[in-house]
């Protein structure tokens, strides 16, 4: 009974248009008239409770270090850096483009931040090149979902507080699936490339080379120094945060001399505004989590699909194409501060690895920011590029596909994603 009304208040406040935040609270509402147990009281103390989180500290200093690493003449460089590695194949620029994503996944922790970033400096160039726009931005958005995959990942950040796993060991697990991403999005855009007879090609000189490799290193080595850091024990995740933000203000004032004083309060600003929007989720979600495991939600679940809980791929296939519908109308960390804490005991009765299933969770979650109608980072790319969103879908196609494609593979194969983990943990 819980379960249904809980679900059903959910779909119902969210199709009225209501902010995700304010629904969250409305429904906990709901939910707690249902069982019997209105408290006001309950209601402020959960609230507070949830936002009180020492680890989640990490998610505005891992923002503020993407805000600042935006504004800070970051995102020209790492285009120039992959014009070095792979702009002399045909159609280089699209494979720039890939790079340049999973490059900055590595300092935003976000894919808005990466179309925001990359595509207004990348599309106009692609189309210079002669691609077609829709292709064009299509492949920037798909690109950018290496972003809540590679670490600092603020969606690993999110689900390894919600369901208590280790950031570093999520941290350390979102490396492999995030590359292999954007390796899949290479062979895909070969054959994009055959079919659309692209022909373009970025030559530099050695001399240019080698100053572009120089100029990129400070901002390669940010990634490098926060899983290194993290996976020795030398900081938490926590203090990993704050050593990013201060790491990439000195890149930004002191190296690369592009961050005046003048605009760190804008900086300081837009990283508070995401940053509470964040917290104000995680809040109102904290309370939802507290009130579906006292109406036994959890329990409920595992009762009704008690039946795959011996078929763990089965069970994989149903929760994945669950998620696929979810991330088709709403954003990723609402989905995650919902949803995981209901689906996570039913994960560890079938016995399937809880950061195996973490990262599972997150790659279908982000194919779902491009998966119409609401894929938030394709309303993103529209605004870059002021491409219709109709537009947009038709060029996104090979991509999504290969995208779900892989998706598929991680569900048949687990040690696609577990393999490489431990041997990086080893």
């Amino acid at each position: 009974m819980e379960i249904f009304v809980f679900i059903g208040s959910l779909f119902l406040f969210l199709l009225m248009g209501i902010p995700v935040a304010i629904v969250l609270l409305l429904c906990s509402v709901v939910l707690m008239y249902t069982i019997d147990m209105f408290d006001p009281m309950m209601i402020a103390q959960q609230v507070m409770t949830g936002a009180d989180s020492f680890i989640l500290t990490a998610v505005p200093f891992f923002m503020l270090a993407g805000e600042i690493m935006k504004e800070g003449g970051i995102s020209q460089r790492l285009i120039s850096f992959g014009q070095v590695i792979v702009g002399r194949f045909n159609g280089g620029m699209g494979y720039v483009a890939i790079l340049a994503s999973m490059l900055f996944a590595g300092l935003s922790g976000a894919a808005i931040a990466d179309v925001a970033a990359l595509g207004a400096v990348l599309i106009p160039m692609m189309v210079k090149c002669g691609y077609d726009k829709p292709r064009s931005t299509g492949l920037i958005c798909a690109s950018a979902l290496s972003a809540p995959i590679i670490p600092p990942s603020i969606p690993l950040i999110i689900l390894g507080v919600t369901v208590n796993l280790s950031i570093g060991k999520l941290f350390i697990m979102g490396i492999a699936p995030g590359i292999m991403l954007g390796v899949i999005l290479m062979v895909t855009w070969y054959f994009v490339v055959k079919k659309d007879g692209y022909h373009d090609r970025v030559v530099i000189s050695g001399s240019e080379a080698i100053r572009v490799f120089f100029n990129a290193i400070p901002a390669l080595m940010l990634p490098v120094i926060i899983i290194v850091g993290i996976r020795f024990g030398i900081f938490t995740p926590t203090e990993g945060g704050a050593v990013a933000a201060v790491y990439a203000f000195v890149v930004a004032f002191f190296i690369n001399r592009e961050l005046k004083l003048k605009e760190c309060p804008r900086v300081f600003f837009n990283a508070v505004r995401t940053s509470a929007v964040v917290m104000f989720l995680v809040a109102g979600a904290y309370l939802v989590g507290w009130l579906i495991t006292m109406a036994q939600v959890p329990d409920q679940i595992v009762e009704l699909l008690k039946d795959l809980v011996n078929r763990p791929t089965m069970l994989l296939i149903v929760l994945n194409v669950v998620f696929i519908l979810l991330g088709m109308v709403m954003d990723i960390t609402p989905i995650i501060l919902i949803f995981a804490p209901v689906f996570y005991p039913l994960v560890r009765a079938a016995g399937i690895d809880p950061y195996y299933f973490a990262l599972l969770m997150v790659v279908n979650l982000s194919i779902g920011l491009i998966t119409p109608p609401m894929g938030s980072v394709l309303f993103v790319g529209c605004s870059v590029s002021k491409l219709a969103i109709q537009k947009l879908v038709k060029g996104i196609l090979p991509f999504l596909l290969a995208e779900f494609a892989y998706l598929i593979a991680c569900i048949v194969f687990p040690q696609l994603i577990i393999a490489p983990a431990e041997w990086m943990m080893d």
